[in-house]
């Protein structure tokens, strides 16, 4: 009786052994793992366009240096803006606003790579373009040649009686959106600008744009 407890009481000691090493190698296998963010860094929102470029889409703007807005953390959300009143007399006055978001995500276990996280905002901020209040002859066309993926939203719509032309244009490269927003109007009897003219000078800043922002990660 004493070997056989003795023999039992040995089996149940390796027994213990096996089962309690087993959900540590489980555990440590289904522990969730996510690809590291790309990029670390956003650039100055408002250093994202060359001199020349805010010259050409904003022919008289009020400051070059831009508007910066506020936020709580640089690294990760910036914004810019700019406008321009090119005042011609009796011929009107060509109006012109442009403004640029940032936006970086970082990796997290809990809800997703860097990547993936900016993909779904960049799929919200073209769906909340396409939904603007009041837009009429809305187009989107996709941008080659900008980040990963870059899809360009036109549109009209009029404000206090005048005829706006828009171009909301966002672009993603890795973990960071870009939204550039860029509208027009031809004030006090003036002609209005042609989309097609607003909709190409978006296209070449946005890629401006996210050349800053890679380059501002040492890419």
């Amino acid at each position: 009786m004493l070997l056989v407890a003795g023999c039992s009481g040995s089996d149940s000691d390796s027994s213990g052994d096996a089962s309690a090493s087993a959900p540590s190698g489980s555990a440590k296998s289904s522990a969730p793992t996510v690809a590291p963010a790309k990029y670390k860094k956003l650039p100055n929102p408002c250093e994202a366009f060359s001199k020349d470029t805010i010259k050409k889409m904003l022919p008289k703007v009020k400051d070059a240096s831009g508007n910066r807005g506020n936020s709580t953390d640089n690294t990760a959300h910036g914004t810019c803006s700019w406008t321009s009143s090119d005042e011609n007399g009796v011929d009107g006055t060509q109006f012109r606003w442009l403004d640029i978001g940032l936006q970086r995500y970082d990796s997290d276990a809990g809800v997703g790579s860097g990547e993936q996280r900016a993909t779904d905002y960049y799929s919200k901020q073209v769906s909340d373009a396409k939904e603007s209040k009041g837009a009429k002859k809305l187009s989107a066309v996709k941008t080659g040649g900008t980040g990963d993926e870059a899809t360009a939203i036109t549109y009209d719509v009029k404000k206090e009686g005048n005829d706006f032309k828009n171009t909301t244009l966002v672009a993603r490269a890795s973990n960071i959106v870009v939204t550039i927003n860029y509208n027009g109007a031809g004030l006090a009897g003036a002609d209005a600008p042609k989309g097609a003219d607003l909709l190409k000078q978006a296209q070449a800043a946005a890629k401006e744009a996210v050349a800053s922002a890679t380059k501002a990660n040492g890419s």
